[in-house]
């Protein structure tokens, strides 16, 4: 254990069931101390995200701009399904939520379902079919979506790209989320957390240098929306005039 090419916290977690199991077979077990190193995940820029939507097939396209979008796990959007996305409210459900989080509703853009809609319709699941394993589907899109990121890597002379995972665009999701709204408990609901403990991580990624603010004025119901669609939030009104707000 002391040599294994591992993290400690592996190294933690495989100690702790080595006692269970020796526990259960009554062999003197005295467990090692290992302790856990925490360590902040790598955050993608939105540019790379979006080159990596734009150099990829269609089916992992689509599945990265889904997860960029909603930080949900890969697993979590591999099984929705096309009855689960809402058409006319831009919406998808997370029917089949992984460790042990809570089932949701997440919005979605246009551009995301425009991209779900160029796949085909041959299943009711969207990304595989359901007469394949999910487990070996899944771990053929990851391997596939590896090959195509390391030709983009190279072609884009951007190394940080090796470093974007599935996994890495919920990181994104969920910072980019904390700091537009600064609402941790926003933030734990979107991903489905059941323990605010886990949340918190995404509280050191994301740092607010200022409380500086655009402030915009709407007159109109056409102004008040196309400030809302640009991520100004309402504030308060007066004089008949609506005023707006959003960080700088």
């Amino acid at each position: 254990m002391a040599k294994a090419k591992c993290s400690e916290g592996r190294k933690e977690r495989a100690c702790y069931d080595l006692a269970r199991f020796y526990a259960w077979k009554g062999i003197v077990f005295e467990k090692p101390r290992y302790r856990k190193i925490e360590s902040l995940p790598f955050i993608p820029l939105e540019s790379e995200i979006d080159a990596l939507v734009a150099g990829t097939g269609k089916k992992t396209a689509a599945l990265l701009q889904l997860l960029k979008e909603t930080g949900m796990r890969c697993g979590e959007a591999w099984n929705v399904k096309w009855t689960d996305i809402n058409y006319e409210q831009n919406t998808i459900t997370v029917n089949a939520p992984e460790k042990n989080s809570k089932s949701r509703i997440l919005k979605i853009t246009n551009r995301s379902i425009a991209m779900l809609n160029q796949l085909p319709k041959n299943s009711v699941y969207i990304f595989h079919s359901a007469d394949k394993d999910k487990i070996t589907s899944l771990m053929y899109a990851r391997t596939n979506f590896e090959h195509q990121r390391k030709v983009l890597a190279e072609k884009l002379q951007n190394p940080r790209l090796l470093q974007i995972h599935f996994h890495t665009l919920r990181h994104f999701y969920a910072s980019k989320e904390y700091s537009r709204t600064k609402d941790i408990l926003h933030v734990m609901r979107q991903l489905g957390h059941s323990n605010i403990m886990h949340t918190l991580l995404y509280t050191h990624l994301v740092e607010f240098p200022n409380d500086d603010y655009i402030c915009k004025v709407a007159r109109t119901i056409k102004e008040a929306t196309s400030l809302i669609e640009n991520g100004f939030d309402f504030v308060t009104a007066f004089d008949n005039v609506k005023l707006f707000r959003k960080c700088k």
